[in-house]
């Protein structure tokens, strides 16, 4: 009877956790929604002429086929925000002249319809307050209630801020806040010495001509709406990618913003297992090694797949000591004072091939330095069993340890002035204790003891 209830029980654990790994799996991951915004330049210079027309003419049909064209796309909704179009240049330029025309919405054939509907009766009259349209788009995402949703705006414009704003900081700002991804930018027919200007919004594509303005427009949502994939290769030492367990991050290299973490693996099939990145951006990747790996300047094609290779040779420290305590000691690169980490005695870790110091925090302290680290190699460090020393006082006062070497005496630890017994575990060697009584006014008083420490023993100092 038990042992069939325990079978079921065990059964059913199984089946939970194999449900747990399908629904945690990338590919059962439910699909981003993703949100974009138009924001559609129709400041007065978009009256001027570009190539077959007026530019404001060639920019309507341009965006109201390309709206045709995603109107069933799954998991993406759109809205659309104008600037310039309802205060008159003259005699006063707006530099507020900005409205969200349509609004997102759940209904992306309704949208579609809509935005193209209002792009007919959009007539260009004012001017091109930049910086202030992007800071009031922050305000038009709806907020998310999940992590799974990317906002994304697309702005299109034939001129540069010319309102005195900052339509750099402004988007750095809503970047870094995580309202919205790295926005694009299509420059419809700039001036040359214009299109530096738009480097450090977001993405710049110079629509030179009207056909390259929908080939940009084909490209850019094809960025937003396509899954990307990415293949680390962490690298051993004769450039295979062998290396794995060890946590990744990504940081969006603009903002400073974790956009991932992902532990590495080697997948079923013997190959670095696959991930999902958003393309939108460039990346910095923090591979958390001892002591870590970077790349930086990463950017990935979208729609494909990415592999990004670092060399990760690593090899491992144990650490051994024999009996109960287990003492930790600081680990740093050869010749170098930063920390790279505390490791434990009896115990093993992974290291980047190389060559590292070791400070034992036993008292007294053992150093041991240019320790390889090889490929694959598991580099032994073995030191003596502590031993103990017992010191007792005939009453309180102050006193110190020191360590007997070379002729010299070392300063290990001073004893607690207000104990009379105190156990100190020690390395095996030879010690010195000095010690005078509180009482005792004169340092002729001092009574000094000399012992010696051997592995896994205690030994009894008797100040008197």
């Amino acid at each position: 009877m038990y042992k069939k209830q325990a079978s079921v029980l065990k059964f059913l654990s199984a089946l939970l956790v194999s449900c747990f790994l399908l629904l945690a799996s990338p590919a059962h991951a439910q699909k981003p929604l993703t949100r974009i915004e138009f924001v559609f330049d129709a400041s007065f210079s978009m009256f001027g002429q570009w190539q077959s027309g007026m530019k404001m003419d060639i920019a309507k049909k341009m965006l109201g086929d390309f709206l045709d064209s995603i109107k069933s796309a799954p998991n993406l909704e759109i809205a659309f925000r104008c600037y310039g179009h309802q205060v008159p240049l003259r005699p006063e330029r707006s530099c507020t002249d900005t409205k969200l025309e349509v609004a997102f919405s759940s209904n992306l054939s309704g949208n579609v319809t809509a935005i193209k509907n209002r792009l007919k009766s959009i007539v260009p009259k004012g001017t091109t307050p930049i910086a202030y349209t992007l800071e009031q788009c922050g305000g038009d995402f709806p907020s998310a209630s999940n992590a799974n949703v990317r906002n994304i705006i697309i702005l299109i414009t034939d001129g540069i801020e010319e309102c005195d704003g900052d339509p750099c900081a402004v988007s750095l700002a809503l970047q870094k806040k995580g309202i919205v991804l790295k926005p694009f930018i299509i420059g419809i027919g700039l001036d040359q010495s214009y299109m530096n200007s738009f480097g450090c919004v977001g993405k710049f594509y110079d629509a030179s001509n009207e056909s390259s303005f929908k080939n940009i427009l084909s490209m850019v949502i094809s960025q937003a709406l396509n899954n990307t994939t990415v293949q680390v290769n962490l690298n051993d030492q004769i450039g295979r990618p062998t290396e794995t367990d060890v946590n990744m991050t990504f940081y969006d290299e603009q903002t400073g913003l974790i956009k991932y973490n992902y532990m590495h693996t080697i997948n079923n099939k013997g190959v670095p297992d696959t991930i999902n990145i958003d393309p939108i951006g460039t990346y910095k990747m923090v591979v958390h090694t001892i002591p870590p790996v970077e790349k930086t300047g990463i950017e990935l094609v979208p729609g494909k797949h990415n592999i990004i290779a670092v060399d990760a040779p690593q090899g491992y420290i144990s650490l051994k000591m024999a009996g109960n305590v287990s003492p930790a000691c600081i680990v740093r690169k050869n010749g170098e004072m930063q920390t790279l980490t505390v490791q434990q005695f009896n115990s093993t870790e992974k290291y980047i091939v190389g060559k590292y110091d070791i400070e034992v925090l036993t008292l007294p302290r053992v150093k041991l330095n240019k320790i390889d680290v090889g490929q694959s190699k598991t580099t032994t460090v073995e030191i003596p069993q502590s031993g103990s020393a017992t010191i007792v006082k005939p009453s309180e006062g102050p006193g110190s340890l020191y360590l007997e070497e070379n002729n010299k005496l070392v300063w290990v630890c001073n004893l607690n002035s207000n104990a009379l017994q105190e156990t100190i575990v020690l390395q095996p060697g030879k010690y010195r204790v000095e010690y005078r009584p509180r009482n005792a006014r004169e340092s002729i008083y001092t009574i000094e003891k000399r012992f010696k420490v051997d592995s896994g023993i205690s030994t009894p100092v008797k100040l008197y």
